[in-house]
């Protein structure tokens, strides 16, 4: 009983912090919101709103997560292939 009181806050910050990080892994990861941000990062660099080594550069990053975005997808289909015994 007193250990699960002395460890309750510790615990409770612990799944926060997970919370968190599941969040902001959802964010940046995830492959819709990563798409729609090329989309406008494309049209703001075709009506002048970007300069090309900005545009250069925040479009390499999008790509970057979107490449690591689809490996993610593609883990998560083969475990739940090998789950079914596929």
């Amino acid at each position: 009983m007193i250990h699960k009181l002395v460890t309750a806050p510790f615990d409770l910050v612990i799944k926060v912090g997970e919370k968190i990080k599941e969040e902001a892994d959802k964010e940046l990861y995830d492959l819709p919101t990563i798409q729609k941000k090329l989309i406008q990062l494309q049209m703001m660099y075709e009506l002048g709103e970007l300069p090309e080594d900005a545009y250069t550069e925040k479009e390499e990053e999008l790509l970057m997560r979107y490449e690591i975005a689809k490996q993610r997808e593609m883990e998560q289909w083969e475990e739940l292939t090998k789950k079914d015994g596929r």
